[in-house]
């Protein structure tokens, strides 16, 4: 049986991550500075990430899918490399699908290529789709008060609205301002968030998979940028392959506003912690 299924032209793609908040399977990962279809079993054809593809890379084809075949997704998977094998195989055990993952270990065995271990097999932090999993780590029974609990803490935010969608690009309040640009699910994941981010800055805050308004948020961002004299640019996101989409707005709109300002990027966990910066 034929069905829909999307290809990118890796000659094309310059790995700007736009497409990847638009695929709410979770099947589309930056690997090797190229966006990447890491397993065709998550992929539904739609081409939802199309529209976002500033260089036309993506295209959807119609090619035989079903019933799925792991051996012939792994034929797409085994040339692009080590680093596509290992986020495939994250990819499908942290989707529960122990079948595939067997299959594909199976497979690569017989081919003779080394196995990757996925990520969260090694007690790791999660590799493939962290989103995709539901990690609980509430401790049975009341939680201890700790010190310091009880002691009030402080609001860092000076400036209101903060969601995209609300802020009016011509405000003074962006006037000679530090701007932060946050994923919506940052301030929950991490604890110290406005002594961290929102002291001294114009908090700005999106969600890059599920707000839709890609178009609209590129468009104000930049007229943020353009029309006021901003000294720096902070982006903080979690560490979910969707939310990369708010990194890649930020330079979209620091692109577009032609002008040279302090970009900060920051990667948060699903724990809280920051992982890394650039």
């Amino acid at each position: 049986m034929k069905r829909k299924i999307i290809r990118i032209d890796d000659r094309l793609c310059n790995g700007c991550g736009q497409c990847l908040p638009n695929c709410p399977e979770g099947a589309l990962q930056l690997i090797d500075g190229k966006a990447r279809l890491v397993s065709d079993l998550f992929c539904d054809g739609l081409g939802a990430c199309i529209g976002t593809c500033p260089l036309d890379a993506i295209r959807v084809e119609e090619r035989e899918a079903e019933p799925y075949d792991e051996r012939r997704v792994l034929a797409n998977i085994i040339p692009q490399g080590a680093n596509v094998i290992r986020a495939h195989l994250e990819h499908l055990a942290a989707h529960g699908e122990t079948g595939y993952l067997e299959e594909a270990r199976s497979t690569l065995r017989e081919k003779g290529i080394p196995i990757p271990q996925p990520a969260q097999e090694k007690g790791a932090a999660p590799g493939g789709c962290p989103g995709a999993q539901s990690p609980d780590r509430r401790s049975p029974g009341p939680v201890p008060a700790e010190p310091g609990d009880r002691a009030p803490a402080r609001s860092e935010l000076r400036t209101w609205p903060v969601q995209l969608h609300l802020l009016n690009p011509q405000s003074a309040m962006f006037a000679g301002a530090d701007l932060l640009i946050a994923a919506d699910c940052v301030p929950f994941a991490h604890a110290s968030f406005h002594r961290d981010f929102v002291r001294g800055r114009v908090p700005v805050i999106f969600c890059p998979k599920l707000d839709h308004a890609a178009d609209a948020y590129l468009e104000k961002l930049t007229a943020i940028l353009s029309g006021h004299d901003v000294r720096s640019l902070t982006a903080v996101h979690m560490e979910v392959p969707c939310c990369s989409g708010t990194t890649a707005l930020a330079r979209e709109a620091l692109a577009r506003s032609g002008k040279a300002i302090p970009f900060r990027d920051v990667t948060i966990s699903i724990q809280g912690n920051a992982l890394q910066e650039k």
